[in-house]
């Protein structure tokens, strides 16, 4: 019988009445085993309607009230950490341990959400004038929505909500209609904790379901990670109906590789940042930029190690790297392989056609490796989102650094170097939001933001750490005076306030 993935509106499910349904696939064999419920504008609505009658208790809650919640939310996640990678890996396919380290990377936000007392300390200074005191405070938005990816179905509305609803917002999650059941486990697990009804919504759908969040005038500010044409529709749209809109987008994220960097660990690097969760992450490398004489040598490395990773089914302990989400994309990611070659790129590994005994009916690619690549390519100018690492060759740093920052994205990059003076400068000149020092993949830790540059992010926030506390709150400057009782009132004065 095939499982339905309802929406989650006011603290309860509550079933699709569209009548239209997705298909959920299982990525290792093919099979749709889900059917997910695509919301109407009407139940877009039901969704912000409910979560804006929670903010009128929510958003005056105490910040006391909010933390219990959030920690016994924590417990709750720690303890289902294996019951969400198991949703995980069968409906995006991705293996267990790398689903575990998903949910890992979302409780470090939660954890940072429970100490949310702390960033929401306000500013008091007093006699800035005789008697007159100035305090700034920094109050929630109201209802505030999340858009977010197929890719990391747990994590990244984890990097959104709890800091949202700990800063006393309320929230409408519209997940990937690809992989939803994480959403909805994660929603339980919230209402569990004694979230109270209406705080944290889940809808599910397509366009119908974004396009009414983004124009829906209570919705106060919207949370987007995806591809970069979205994110700049996302933006647009959702700026255009006065919305505070942080919207994070694609990535072609480089390594640069000195003379000097040890090989060994650049090359394991290298196959970790590209091929780990199949090159389905907006922060993996999908460009080695090799300067110098080192070339031939990396990329054999490189194709040794990529040689011997082992694919296969999500939940086979023994699988590395797991299948693609859907058939199309695995096509998609195909053809950048297959018309490699005519585009002037040298195919050292061809992972196409590639498939694995007894699930030969689902989504596989084996590892692809292009060498020499030109940047007038398709592979190397386009966001692939799948097992294909590109290697270009430079002379010089100045030419590799020069070949990074002409890029339209900014999202993460990578020096491997031996040489401090070498990294100092990379990290000051290169024009991308996050840059890893022999780290190929520079994801801030949750106290510090995670952001790009250029086409990689659209707004002024980055998400979670202090631009999260930031974007989900507005400040207020309160002057006040108190005057002594013993004073004469000071009668009327038409001229500007004095400060001294």
């Amino acid at each position: 019988m095939t499982k339905i993935v309802n929406h989650w509106i006011g603290g309860k499910p509550a079933e699709g009445a569209s009548g239209t349904y997705g298909p959920v696939t299982d990525p290792a064999t093919g099979a749709v085993t889900t059917k997910v419920a695509f919301a109407t504008a009407d139940e877009v609505d039901a969704a912000v309607a409910a979560a804006k009658e929670a903010y009128a208790t929510w958003g005056t809650s105490s910040l006391a009230r909010r933390t219990a919640i959030l920690f016994r939310f924590r417990a709750l996640l720690d303890a289902n950490r294996d019951a969400i990678a198991e949703l995980i890996t069968a409906e995006h396919g991705k293996v267990h341990s790398d689903a575990l380290g998903e949910v890992a990377r979302g409780l470090e936000i939660v954890d940072l959400a429970c100490g949310i007392t702390v960033q929401l300390k306000g500013e008091l200074s007093t006699e800035v004038a005789s008697r007159v005191d100035v305090s700034s405070i920094r109050q929630p938005l109201g209802v505030v929505a999340g858009i977010t990816p197929f890719n990391f179905p747990a994590m990244v509305p984890m990097w959104m909500f709890p800091m949202a609803i700990a800063c006393g917002n309320t929230f409408v999650l519209k997940p990937s209609e690809k992989d939803p059941s994480a959403s909805m486990k994660i929603a339980e697990l919230l209402a569990e904790a004694g979230l109270p009804d209406g705080v944290f919504n889940v809808v599910h759908g397509d366009k119908v379901a974004v396009d009414r969040l983004l124009e829906h005038p209570d919705v106060a500010a919207v949370s987007f990670v995806g591809s970069t044409p979205i994110a700049r529709h996302i933006h647009t749209t959702a700026a255009a109906n006065h919305k505070r809109v942080q919207a994070l987008g694609g990535a072609k994220n480089h390594m640069l590789v000195l003379p000097d960097a040890d090989l060994d660990a650049a090359a394991d690097a290298a196959v970790s940042a590209a091929y780990g969760s199949a090159g389905e992450r907006c922060m993996a490398i999908s460009a080695v930029v090799a300067v110098g004489a080192i070339g031939d040598e990396l990329v054999a490395k490189i194709r040794e190690r990529a040689e011997k990773i082992k694919i296969g089914p999500g939940n086979d302990p023994a699988s590395e790297m797991g299948p693609l989400i859907t058939a199309a994309h695995r096509d998609k990611v195909a053809s950048y392989v297959k018309g490699a070659a005519d585009q002037g790129s040298e195919v050292v590994l061809d992972g196409t056609g590639y498939t694995v005994e007894g699930f030969e009916d689902g989504h596989w690619i084996g590892l692809s490796l292009l060498d020499r690549v030109p940047v007038t390519s398709d592979a190397y100018r386009d966001e692939i989102f799948g097992p294909v690492l590109c290697v270009l060759r430079v002379d010089t740093y100045e030419e590799g650094l020069d070949l990074i920052n002409a890029s339209p994205f900014g999202n993460g990059t990578a020096i491997f170097t031996r040489d401090g003076g070498a990294a100092r400068r990379f990290q000051l000149e290169v024009e991308a939001g996050m840059v890893g020092v022999n780290v190929p993949i520079p994801v801030p830790v949750g106290y510090h933001s995670f952001g790009g540059w250029k086409d990689s992010l659209f707004g002024d926030h980055h998400i979670y750490g202090n631009d999260g506390t930031h974007f989900y709150t507005r400040g207020k400057v309160v002057t006040t005076r108190w005057p002594d009782p013993s004073e004469a009132p000071a009668g009327v004065d038409l001229g500007f306030p004095r400060n001294h």
